[in-house]
C-alpha cells in the first residue's frame, strides 16, 4: 500500500467514526437571563436563536449565542445592554463548552438530571462553571435539555454604573431550554 492509499484509508476511518457518533443539534434554542432587582423595572432578555450540540455518546456539549439576539421588553434597555454592558460589536458571541458527566444514553427515555462542567465565555472573559444541573429527556427522538445557573457580572469585567447599580443585580440568573434533533 502506498502513502496515498494509507491516507485515504485513515480519512475514511475518521469520517466513519465521526458519523457514527450520536450527535443532536438545534439552532433555535432558548437562553434567557434576568438581572432584576425588586421594586424596579424588570431587567430580563430572551434569545431564541441559540445553537447547541450534544454528543450523547461521550457527553460533549457546546452552545453558541449571538449576543445581539437577546431581546428586551424595553428597546432602550436592549440598546444599553449591547453598547455599554455586553459591547456586542466587540464581543458578538457567547459560548459554553463542556461535558455532561456520566451521561447514560439508556436513561434518556426518562427525564434525568445530570451535572455538567464547562467554560462560559462572554464579553471576552472565560469562567469555569461546575456542577450545572442539566435536566435531559428523550421524547420521540428529540433530546430536550433544560436548566439554570447564576453568574456574577464582575466575573466578566462588566461594570454597572453607580447611577443604575441599585436597579441591576450583580448576580444574573441564566436559564436555557434546548430541543435537539439527531444530526
Amino acid at each position: 500500500m502506498n502513502k496515498k492509499h494509507i491516507f485515504l484509508l485513515i480519512l475514511f476511518l475518521i469520517s466513519t467514526l465521526s458519523f457514527s457518533q450520536n450527535k443532536y443539534i438545534t439552532k433555535t434554542g432558548n437562553v434567557d437571563f434576568e438581572a432584576s432587582v425588586s421594586s424596579f423595572e424588570e431587567v430580563k432578555a430572551i434569545n431564541n436563536s441559540t445553537t447547541a450540540i450534544v454528543n450523547v455518546d461521550n457527553g460533549d456539549f457546546a452552545a453558541l449565542i449571538l449576543v445581539k439576539g437577546f431581546r428586551f421588553k424595553n428597546a432602550l434597555m436592549e440598546e444599553h445592554f449591547n453598547e455599554n454592558y455586553a459591547e456586542s460589536d466587540t464581543y458578538p458571541k457567547a459560548t459554553f463548552k463542556g461535558k455532561i458527566k456520566d451521561l447514560n444514553v439508556s436513561t434518556l427515555n426518562t427525564t434525568s438530571i445530570f451535572k455538567a462542567d464547562g467554560t462560559l465565555t462572554f464579553h471576552g472573559k472565560s469562567k469555569s462553571l461546575n456542577d450545572i444541573a442539566f435536566k435531559i429527556n428523550n421524547v420521540d427522538g428529540l433530546i430536550t435539555i433544560t436548566g439554570t445557573f447564576d453568574i456574577k457580572v464582575s466575573d466578566f469585567d462588566i461594570d454597572i454604573p453607580k447611577i443604575v447599580s441599585d436597579k441591576v443585580a450583580e448576580t444574573v440568573n441564566v436559564s436555557f431550554d434546548f430541543t435537539l434533533n439527531k444530526k
